[in-house]
């Protein structure tokens, strides 16, 4: 088969004449040469499009940077231009069909099989958090003079101990209840030890052994109301020394959340990339 040369577009007269001559003497790859052509010339058209659409012209605008542009847009399309599966097969069997010539079987899109494995979790890049629906903000606002009250007594931002209440406890839709399914008000998923003795409520719950999640029944603190659920976990970060690093975190959210899975705070060994990435969502809804 005679293979065409790839560079120019059928736009231009002499890659015209080649087209002719080389389709005497082999139609089909004519046809696929021309299809890619053709292809090429909408991709450049699309970008054109698309670079008009997005840009301003400029105080160093001139004819040969524009002159520039277009050659790499050229250049462009014609690398992304007749790829299997893309635009250029369905130009290329309309071609044929017109031309009188025999199908050629459908060229397969080509995929990249990614493997779970292949990728460690901590390895990806941070994306920025998708903001959850509006029952986010209400839980933002809802609990926001609480979370300052607490700010003012153990120095943690409010909106860690927010985003912090968001991540424990769902963005508010999944929080601890009592048997008879009142809510008990634990926004930060507090255990209830040996020395607390106020009220408790139990629950099933996912703790992680050895890295495995495991589904066991635990006792939480139980509150009269969400303040004291907040006042309750300030106290916490201020009494117990294995926290400090949690209150000399600043406004550093990553510092702040390393801080928590470092000191035992939860037994979920990924706790401190998805905390900081709620606190981001935090803010953002803060932020209005």
């Amino acid at each position: 088969m005679t293979h065409l040369p790839t560079t120019g577009v059928a736009a231009d007269a002499r890659r015209l004449s080649t087209l002719r001559s080389e389709a005497a003497r082999d139609p089909k790859a004519a046809a696929q040469e021309a299809a890619k052509q053709f292809e090429a010339i909408f991709m450049q058209e699309l970008l054109k499009t698309m670079r008009a659409a997005t840009m301003q012209s400029g105080l160093f605008d001139n004819e040969a940077s524009k002159l520039g542009t277009e050659m790499l847009d050229g250049q462009l399309a014609m690398q992304f231009a007749g790829r299997p599966g893309g635009l250029s097969d369905l130009i290329a069997r309309q071609l044929e069909r017109q031309m009188g010539l025999p199908p050629a079987p459908a060229a397969k899109a080509q995929t990249v099989e990614l493997k779970a494995s292949s990728v460690p979790p901590l390895a990806q890049p941070e994306r920025e958090p998708r903001i959850p629906d509006r029952s986010a903000a209400a839980f933002v606002q809802r609990h926001d003079v609480a979370a300052r009250e607490a700010e003012r007594t153990s120095g943690i931002p409010a909106a860690f101990m927010i985003a912090q209440a968001a991540h424990e406890s769902g963005w508010g839709r999944h929080e601890i209840r009592h048997a008879d399914g009142t809510p008990a008000h634990n926004l930060f998923g507090i255990k209830a030890g040996a020395l607390w003795k106020g009220p408790v409520a139990e629950v099933v719950t996912t703790e992680y052994v050895d890295g495995k999640p495991q589904r066991m029944t635990q006792r939480f603190r139980a509150y009269a109301s969400y303040a004291e659920s907040f006042a309750d976990y300030a106290a916490l970060m201020k009494t117990q020394p294995r926290y400090q690093a949690v209150l000399d975190a600043g406004s550093d959210a990553r510092a702040f959340a390393q801080g928590l899975q470092r000191a035992g705070y939860a037994t979920d060994p990924r706790y401190a990339d998805k905390l900081a990435g709620v606190i981001q969502t935090t803010r953002r809804l803060q932020q209005g």
